[in-house]
């Protein structure tokens, strides 16, 4: 008798755990991505994410986040997402562009009016239109983060007009206009990869940068560039972006999960946006950093031959004009 209740209870034992293996292997696994420190607005967007997907799902899908460039740069994570080794990652529009071609719209200098024609663009038509510009390049978009507009920074001097540019070598990604802007500013443009930013600004293989407050701040650059002139240039929006063999793994519903997740994320994000670039703006004049606002006109003048270009392009010139359009 108690040989049959030690199967019985063994048999239990056996059924629980086949049970609850049952229930895992049931669970999907999304691997997301990033080059961002944990205590950036877009990483905590993500955990929200994230809590959000395994309660809109029922525990069906769970997200695992890789900050840090743990797995890589911008580039390199959109490389794995193509070939399916990773699932989502977050990478700024000005190096989207480089695989999804109308996206280098958003890199044009002072394309927006403010912050909120920015956001009703990137939330209507146009903005929805080019998350899909990617998909013959096995990339779908999900949304865009707030990312601020990006202004420069510098180690010797503040840029009050194009003209402090000349002869200086600075740092821009991967983007072919970000390039082209600078050299219409009379800088030297000087590709480098984000992780290597800190050491090439002490070693002075570049003279400075330009990125958003919360960025500055973060990746402690203010630490060596003691100049930081708001010039808002551009408004380059973070997308996330997740594989197009990834993407067609899950069902219309499960689809339609994921994206109420990152639309609930982006909203969230947003809000923490707006707090950490005041906070970082604070931060690094306690440091001891010159934060200037130079006159805008010289730059948007600087910049007019880039426009003439885009115009060239029939498509390029749509979207330029329905931007301008959006209310």
């Amino acid at each position: 008798m108690m040989k049959f209740k030690s199967t019985l209870i063994f048999s239990f034992f056996i059924l629980l755990i086949f049970n609850q293996c049952g229930e895992i292997s049931k669970t999907k696994t999304l691997k997301l991505a990033h080059g961002l420190d944990i205590s950036h607005s877009v990483h905590l967007a993500m955990v929200k994410m994230g809590e959000d997907l395994e309660k809109i799902s029922g525990n069906k899908i769970r997200l695992e986040i890789y900050p840090n460039q743990k797995l890589g740069t911008e580039r390199e994570c959109i490389e794995l997402l193509q070939i399916g080794s990773l699932d989502m990652t977050k990478v700024s529009v000005g190096v989207l562009e480089n695989f999804a071609p109308k996206m280098k719209v958003f890199g044009l200098p002072f394309l927006f009016r403010d912050r909120q024609h920015s956001f009703n663009v990137l939330d209507g038509p146009v903005g929805q239109e080019l998350l899909d510009e990617g998909i013959d390049y096995w990339i779908k978009g999900l949304g865009y983060y707030d990312a601020g507009s990006r202004s420069f920074y510098t180690k010797s001097k503040p840029i009050d007009s194009p003209s402090d540019l000349k002869g200086m070598k600075i740092r821009v990604m991967e983007s072919p206009t970000a390039i082209e802007m600078i050299k219409s500013f009379g800088g030297s443009p000087t590709p480098i990869s984000w992780g290597e930013l800190y050491t090439s600004l002490q070693q002075g293989v570049v003279d400075g940068a330009e990125n958003n407050p919360p960025s500055f701040y973060l990746s402690r650059h203010y630490e060596v560039c003691k100049y930081y002139s708001i010039d808002e240039h551009t408004v380059l929006p973070d997308v996330l972006i997740i594989g197009t063999q990834t993407w067609n793994r899950f069902s219309k519903e499960e689809q339609a999960w994921i994206q109420e997740a990152v639309n609930n994320s982006v909203v969230h994000q947003r809000k923490l946006w707006k707090i950490a670039e005041q906070e970082a703006l604070d931060e690094v004049i306690k440091a001891g950093v010159t934060v200037s606002y130079p006159d805008k006109t010289k730059f948007r003048e600087s910049v007019k031959s880039i426009y003439d270009k885009a115009k060239e392009d029939k498509e390029m010139a749509g979207l330029v004009l329905r931007i301008q359009e959006t209310k």
